[in-house]
């Protein structure tokens, strides 16, 4: 009984490192500082987190079934490297997805939710004022944490899971494609939604988040570009 019980905790206590890991990592590519692209050796993973390379593999497991690392054959593992294609099918999702998510937090919303929502705003807003990666790298999870906030609100875990990875995708794809702070999410726009909410104009609300996640594609740079070979490379 005893031995069934410590095995029990043990696995409990590797559940809880696994996550551990994949939130932190996560975390790093929402805020962008883990760029798509970069490597994810095991070894580093558990050096850094302290544990073992079976738990760091099985985070960097977890994180390639949110599509947000990439495993390769007999090379390990990258930040994922998502392609134009997926890009788009990343904000048509959001198009989908928050309009709806939107509408469940309206129902559930309080004063005091209201409330954090604008302390968001005000910190984002204080952030896109100063200069500097940290900042900046600090304003794009404001921003994130905003959209995520909202689907903590509508009550609905599944859903709140969903939007962690597209916020996370998101940040790769902007990483990548973006062409200018716009791509961090319009400030103004937040503002915005929250007003319609507090009003009580859903539908306005809900256009506006669709305009808002419209607007964030539309800064992205997704044109195909032709693979060029080594000479056609250097003669341009």
């Amino acid at each position: 009984m005893k031995s069934a019980a410590k095995a029990m905790q043990a696995e409990d206590s590797a559940e809880t490192s696994t996550q551990l890991i994949r939130d932190s990592i996560r975390e790093a590519i929402v805020e962008r500082r883990l760029s798509p692209g970069t490597k994810l050796s095991e070894k580093d993973v558990g050096n850094l987190f302290s544990v073992s390379r079976t738990l760091a593999r099985a985070a960097l497991q977890a994180l390639s079934y949110e599509g947000l690392v990439s495993v390769e054959k007999n090379r390990g593992a990258f930040v994922a490297y998502p392609s134009p294609d997926e890009a788009r099918q990343i904000f048509a999702a959001r198009r989908l997805v928050e309009p709806g998510i939107l509408r469940e937090a309206a129902v559930r919303i309080t004063l005091g939710d209201i409330s954090q929502l604008k302390q968001l705003l005000l910190e984002e807003g204080r952030l896109m004022s100063e200069r500097g990666q940290t900042a900046r790298r600090a304003e794009i999870k404001a921003s994130g944490d905003f959209h995520l906030r909202l689907a903590e609100i509508s009550g609905n875990a599944i859903m709140q899971r969903f939007m962690e990875e597209l916020v996370a995708r998101s940040s790769l794809v902007i990483a990548l494609y973006g062409q200018s702070t716009a791509s961090s999410c319009g400030h103004s726009e937040h503002g915005e939604i929250i007003t319609a909410v507090e009003n009580n104009e859903l539908d306005r609300a809900c256009q506006l988040m669709l305009h808002h996640i419209t607007h964030i594609e539309t800064d992205l740079d997704l044109r195909e570009r032709k693979s060029l070979g080594l000479k056609e490379a250097f003669e341009l």
